[in-house]
């Protein structure tokens, strides 16, 4: 393989690396948010003055480190799906590739190259 298709490779195989974590963060915070809302809801039932299920839900989703989750999830999000296109974009790069290498060789069958 040339210097150049090794060094690609590499490259993806370090964004692969890189997507890798990225997703099971995002997918970390999905799954913690459940776990942050249930806390803060229990937080704000505790505290007394929300006695009911939607009123802990209500004070709990408006509450600064809920949101400041939803923040991080938001750039962890974005990460994952840039990294995500990422390889997808160097996966059609590699089917342009192929292509034109399978039209150069039915050209040169044809003309005798």
């Amino acid at each position: 393989m040339s210097e150049r298709t090794e060094a690609r490779l590499d490259e993806l195989r370090a964004t692969a690396a890189e997507f890798a974590a990225a997703y099971a963060e995002q997918k970390y915070l999905e799954e913690f948010r459940k776990s942050k809302l249930a806390i803060l809801m229990k937080k704000y039932e505790s505290m007394g003055n929300c006695s009911t299920a939607a009123a802990q839900d209500r004070e709990a989703r408006a509450d600064q480190e809920y949101i400041t989750l939803l923040e991080g999830l938001k750039v962890a999000t974005e990460k994952s799906e840039r990294l995500r296109w990422e390889l997808e974009v160097s996966k059609m790069g590699v089917a342009i590739w192929q292509t034109k290498q399978a039209n150069e060789r039915a050209e040169r069958r044809v003309y005798g190259a």
